[in-house]
């Protein structure tokens, strides 16, 4: 095998080793996929100043995001249906997390329980949340996650009602995957996956199974889950989240500067900039276009991350150098776990801080913390 030296050779394997419904769930986005190869594109598009002559000696990477020292500014995203990529996938995204020194974040859609992770990991971890119809679920969620200890809320605005995700259709998306002719073919050529599938319990929704009334199988599973995205959820959804989470509160899905003085005004801790990573609003913005705007709107009163697109390190200095106090990454980690579990995400990690250590020091700075807009050809 050759070396592994990017984000996109990682991507290679993942798709030769991940049955192609779970590969597809993460690589692609809704309808055309405009807004989603946009998010990359948006990156592409933005030059950086070189800079030279100058001691680069020492650099350092260390900063906080919620008040939590990072070893880079980068933290593992949400990323339904983690489990299936690779067996135990939450788990093993989280302890490579943990021993990275970067927040992972679960999201309610999870294969691994919010226990489970917590039973295999040390450092607190974030949670995602997914208001659902059914509230006392949604707060039970948010008590499950209290008790975890997990130290702040990531709660998703843009999921009001799935986005057109046409691959997903065609794929035939369940969880476990149902033994289709063609799906079998595809698993006789996916003999890792299967092998290390077959030796974990994890192969539901971890959250949900076991712990709403009359879910007791895969159909009623299935269907439940699918009625439960909430369109009535608004601003004053979130006022109802804050009465029961006493710890940090990130709201995710802010692409609109009208929507990021509203998230600063009801007193969340922080926003990501998001658009689903093009999985919801085919044609929004591209995360990275919209930020130096929202940065500019409320930067001075909530802590601006943003995900989206973010493929290598120098996304990640450019984020940070338009405004942003941290980035997300989905897509870039869960490559690595499709392709080689644990050791893929720390080698996705690995590859992220140097190419965001080495576009720091060809930019002439030393300290991530002093990055800024002087750094990029505006």
């Amino acid at each position: 095998m050759q070396p592994i030296t990017s984000i996109a050779d990682l991507q290679a394997l993942a798709k030769r080793r991940v049955p192609k419904m779970f590969y597809d769930y993460a690589d692609t986005g809704s309808w055309t996929q405009g807004t989603y190869k946009d998010n990359e594109a948006a990156f592409q598009r933005q030059k950086l100043r070189q800079r030279v002559a100058v001691n680069i000696d020492n650099r350092s990477l260390n900063t906080t995001m919620l008040g939590q020292e990072v070893s880079m500014p980068v933290a593992l995203a949400p990323v339904g249906l983690t489990g299936m990529q690779h067996a135990d996938g939450e788990i093993l995204a989280a302890q490579a997390a943990e021993e990275f020194g970067v927040p992972f974040t679960l999201t309610t859609m999870s294969v691994c329980s919010i226990e489970d992770v917590a039973e295999h990991t040390k450092t607190p971890f974030w949670f995602q949340l997914y208001v659902m119809r059914d509230r006392g679920f949604s707060e039970s969620l948010m008590q499950r996650a209290l008790a975890a200890n997990c130290s702040a809320l990531c709660l998703t605005l843009d999921l009001q009602v799935l986005g057109q995700r046409h691959m997903d259709i065609k794929n035939g998306l369940s969880t476990p995957p149902k033994p289709t002719p063609r799906v079998l073919l595809d698993l006789l050529f996916k003999p890792r996956w299967c092998l290390a599938m077959a030796q974990t319990k994890r192969r539901q929704f971890g959250n949900i199974h076991g712990h709403v009334k009359g879910v007791d199988d895969m159909s009623s599973l299935a269907e439940w889950t699918a009625s439960q995205f909430d369109p009535t959820l608004d601003w004053s959804s979130v006022e109802w989240v804050k009465k029961h989470w006493n710890r940090k509160l990130i709201l995710k899905g802010i692409n609109d500067v009208e929507d990021a003085k509203i998230a600063a005004e009801i007193g969340a801790d922080a926003i990501i900039v998001s658009n689903h990573g093009g999985r919801q609003l085919d044609g929004a913005q591209a995360s990275y276009d919209v930020l130096k705007e929202i940065v500019d709107a409320v930067g001075d009163k909530i802590e601006v991350h943003m995900d989206g697109g973010v493929r290598s390190g120098q996304d990640v200095f450019k984020a940070v150098a338009m405004g942003a106090k941290g980035t997300f990454i989905g897509r870039s980690y869960i490559y690595g776990l499709g392709a080689l579990g644990k050791p893929g995400v720390t080698k996705a990690l690995e590859i992220i801080r140097k190419e965001l250590d080495v576009t720091m020091g060809l930019c002439g700075e030393t300290n991530i913390e002093k990055v800024g807009r002087h750094n990029l050809v505006l």
